[in-house]
């Protein structure tokens, strides 16, 4: 009876895979035991095939690069040897069962919240019981780092590099410091800091989490499918990890590191419209065309909804996601879609209160009213400000931003301009088209001979550089 039970909880996981599924899980399971071919199942009991942490890690070493981190392997192999079988006693010691990885692999990546609960409390600490904040802020910042390290591995980053962005291990702490804070304890409270490290959340507490905390799963099944390499070639139901990472176009051969990191990019992207994640296209940068404000205009007019990132000299990023083209005129515009970011030393996103329709704002050339690109707060309290003369700006928000509810984002709240950077999202407009890629020199000419006078007519060089291949496709 009790082996009619193990197999029907067997059959019942398998049954979630598709027959193609089933298939490359088989494979994974037989290259990992170290057998091929069905010798072994003709008998079955004499000779179990199972995998131990070794043979998971050997995998990994076969490799010249391991597909996936050391801690992240040991922690996938606790979570399948946390799968109780029924009518036997989990007394394989080291080894995990063909059941054992089947249960593990249905429950991560077709299982709901509570399927996946108790896997990812062995996956924190190997002990079970309630887990310190610590645990799983080590869990998490694993997970992230492994994401992006599994991505870039097998080129699955569509475009960015760990080469072409920021430093992903600041971005990889304060994206696990942004998800962790969705940690609450039963009457509501969100412990902080070096408090919520030494709180004690237990198991209901923690799929609470997971259940509000898409990433969390989203991550996981990265890890499994890309680092493992299993399931990753088929067409999957859900759009979270299709567009986890956008294509990046407009960075290639141009020497350029973004001010973005991977971790920020996903969880900034996560933010966007649905119908926006899937491309990010470089149309400023003060790096390859200059600082200056009519070029920054020149650039960014007209071009669809972007991702305004900002450097200031204290070494603090933010910027805002601007739903609408912006357009050079003396009102506020834009929608509700509308946010401001940190990216650095906090990563979080502010999104509207209903409090006013001050969503974006770009001015140019006015006598009567403020020139700059403003968002969120009000003309001189803005929640993010880029003067017209190019190089300062301010973030104002005592105690917080009206529009946005956010907080002051840069280190001083006049702050001096170090680095800046504007993406499109999503497909470009039709009005974009390739009149949208004449220099502001073809334009003016008043402005190119105000240029040479200034000596500054280098700066155009940045704006005729050949279409990097992936955008000439396009």
């Amino acid at each position: 009876k009790m082996g009619n039970a193990e197999s029907n909880a067997y059959q019942n996981h398998l049954s979630r895979f598709l027959p193609e599924e089933q298939s490359d899980i088989d494979g994974l399971f037989d290259t990992l035991s170290g057998s091929s071919g069905s010798a072994g199942a003709k008998n079955a009991k004499a000779a179990k095939k199972t995998v131990t942490l070794a043979a998971l890690q050997a995998r990994q070493s076969a490799h010249t690069r391991e597909p996936l981190p050391g801690p992240m392997t040991a922690r996938l192999y606790n979570g399948m040897k946390s799968i109780d079988l029924p009518g036997k006693s989990s007394g394989l010691g080291d080894q995990i069962a063909k059941e054992q990885f089947v249960i593990f692999m249905s429950n991560l990546l077709k299982g709901n919240a509570d399927e996946k609960i108790s896997i990812i409390m062995r996956m924190i600490a190997k002990t079970g019981g309630p887990l310190k904040g610590k645990q799983i802020q080590e869990f998490t910042e694993d997970l992230i780092t492994s994401v992006v390290h599994v991505l870039s591995y097998r080129k699955e980053l569509k475009g960015w590099s760990l080469e072409n962005t920021r430093d992903s291990s600041s971005g990889v702490k304060a994206l696990a410091s942004e998800l962790l804070s969705e940690l609450k304890l039963p009457d509501g409270t969100k412990p902080v800091g070096s408090q919520l490290l030494e709180t004690n959340f237990d198991q209901s507490v923690i799929e609470d989490w997971v259940y509000r905390v898409p990433q969390i799963s989203v991550f996981l099944s990265v890890v499994i499918r890309q680092g493992l390499h299993v399931l990753h070639s088929l067409p999957d139901q859900t759009n979270d990890i299709l567009n986890l990472v956008p294509h990046c176009k407009g960075i290639k051969g141009r020497g350029v590191v973004s001010l973005f990191d991977i971790p920020a990019i996903i969880y900034i992207n996560s933010h966007l419209p649905a119908e926006m994640q899937h491309k990010w296209q470089l149309l400023f940068s003060s790096r390859l065309h200059g600082e200056s404000f009519s070029q920054l205009c020149a650039h960014i007019v007209n071009k669809g909804p972007c991702i305004v990132i900002i450097r200031d000299v204290d070494g603090f990023l933010f910027g805002g996601f601007a739903s609408h083209s912006w357009e050079v005129k003396p009102q506020f515009q834009g929608d509700n879609r509308c946010f401001l970011f940190s990216v650095f030393p906090t990563l979080a996103v502010y999104t509207y209160t209903g409090y006013n329709d001050h969503y974006m704002y770009l001015n140019h050339g006015q006598q009567t009213m403020p020139n700059g690109l403003g968002m969120g707060g009000q003309h001189g309290y803005f929640g993010l400000w880029i003067d017209s003369d190019y190089g300062k700006g301010h973030s104002k928000a005592k105690p917080r931003c009206t529009t946005y509810n956010s907080p002051q984002l840069s280190a001083k709240e006049d702050f001096t301009l170090d680095a800046m950077e504007v993406w499109a999202v999503g497909d470009a407009p039709e009005s974009a088209g390739r009149k949208g890629k004449k220099s502001i020199l073809d334009v003016d000419p008043q402005a190119q001979a105000l240029l040479e006078m200034a000596g500054k007519s280098r700066q155009s060089e940045g704006l005729r550089e050949p279409l990097d291949e992936d955008e000439a496709e396009d």
